[in-house]
């Protein structure tokens, strides 16, 4: 790998053992992926994944310390992942006893180390740091130090910035030393397309079902998705964005996509449409059937698959301001037309801590707590990693949880059944 003077100079030392190392680190990285040289980061903040304290991860916390100690703090401000616990979401007594005394143990004390090296505030725990509520939305082009899949997929390709899907401890790395090597989807080439998503249903196909078969397909190719527009339009509005989110948490999670173009609708689509297709793609049709298809091969992995769900969750990606006022309004409404006054199962809706603060400002916030639905900041796969809750009969509309977790995936219309009329999805 070439490098600049100044980039030779922290790697010989010049600035300190500590920073050397992690120079050394991004330069392994880069070199293992055919990278031949670094380029600034240009984003105002970075995100880490890294937001929970496990007991087990003491190698992180040893870490962090030595960069603290040697004075080396995040050169950005940064928001980083969901928390992992919260008092509001039902636990029982042994499953209580396990997170706070053998899981999350480290918590606080991780969290005071995340402030001392730049965490934005208090509250910038959410895996959707891009929405305008918390404030972390890179712009067109700018260069990223991300590593959190869904927030990676999603700054690729709805806002057209550039960042690999790197690992965890990398994100804060190359926000220290301000370089990331320049491989993959930083570069052009590694932008383009080499599968063609041909969407021929008959409705609006599911956002996390949709993007669950394109990444179980694409694997870490990029698509271009053709024939999405007829149901998202043209513009990226609210309601597109909030789609594109689930979507790209799907294809991220469900396989390893980093970037995907819709035609007509995303910014490099727009721009340069079909020239980022390369010669001899292949081509992936998704029809009504080949989605059905995908949902009936989903594995059911509870121990009585006809088991009553104990628990819902909503929200993984975390839920955006408009999802939770559409989803009070839908809750409303199947409650009205089964009868009954409060959701059937315990149900849990997430958003990022600043999004809930916005919703308990608007009468949305009163009338879904009247449903009995509780909202929370926590991360769901973090909670389901308890293994006492991962025993539960969970039910979620997000792909990304079911994937990672023993939760069973319904799709929002199953879900809304599910909670508010009860009987066999």
């Amino acid at each position: 790998m070439v490098l600049t003077t100044e980039q030779q100079a922290i790697l010989n030392g010049e600035k300190g053992e500590t920073l050397a190392k992690v120079m050394k680190t991004l330069v392994m990285y880069g070199e293992a992926f055919g990278a031949e040289k670094m380029v600034p980061i240009t984003s105002k903040y970075n995100h880490l994944v890294t937001s929970f304290g496990l007991k087990v991860m003491a190698p992180v916390y040893d870490l962090m310390q030595q960069l603290l100690d040697a004075g080396v703090a995040s050169g950005q401000k940064f928001s980083v992942d969901p928390r992992p616990l919260d008092k509001n979401v039902p636990a029982n007594f042994l499953q209580n006893f396990v997170f706070n005394k053998f899981m999350y143990t480290k918590q606080d004390f991780y969290e005071k180390q995340l402030m001392e090296l730049g965490l934005l505030d208090e509250d910038a725990f959410t895996c959707a740091c891009y929405m305008d509520e918390v404030g972390n939305k890179p712009q067109k082009g700018e260069v990223l130090s991300w590593a959190e899949s869904s927030a990676v997929v999603y700054a690729n390709s709805v806002l057209g910035a550039r960042c690999n899907r790197n690992s965890g401890i990398i994100d804060i790395m190359g926000s220290i030393v301000g370089y990331v090597p320049y491989f993959g989807l930083l570069t052009d080439e590694g932008r383009k397309a080499t599968w063609v998503v041909k969407v021929e249903t008959t409705k609006k196909p599911e956002a996390q079902l949709l993007g669950s078969a394109i990444g179980m397909k694409v694997m870490e190719d990029v698509p271009y998705v053709v024939g999405l527009d007829k149901w998202l339009g043209t513009e990226l509005d609210d309601a597109a964005c909030a789609y594109l989110k689930d979507f790209g948490a799907a294809t991220a999670s469900n396989g390893a996509v980093g970037l995907y173009h819709i035609d007509k609708l995303t910014p490099e689509a727009v721009e340069l449409g079909e020239s980022l297709i390369v010669e001899g793609a292949k081509e992936y049709v998704i029809d009504d059937a080949e989605l059905q298809r995908v949902q009936d091969n989903y594995p059911v992995i509870w121990k009585n698959p006809d088991a009553t769900p104990k628990l819902c969750f909503v929200g993984c990606p975390h839920l955006s301001l408009q999802q939770l006022k559409d989803w009070t309004e839908k809750v409303e409404q199947g409650l009205k037309d089964s009868g009954n006054k409060k959701v059937l199962i315990p149900t849990v809706f997430t958003a990022p801590p600043k999004v809930l603060e916005a919703f308990e400002k608007t009468e949305y916030a009163a009338r879904l707590k009247a449903t009995g639905v509780i909202t929370s900041y926590i991360c769901p796969l973090m909670y389901m990693n308890n293994p006492l809750c991962k025993k539960m009969p969970v039910i979620t509309s997000s792909n990304k949880l079911r994937t990672y977790t023993s939760a069973r995936y319904y799709t929002d219309a199953q879900i809304l059944q599910a909670i508010t009329k009860g009987g066999k999805v």
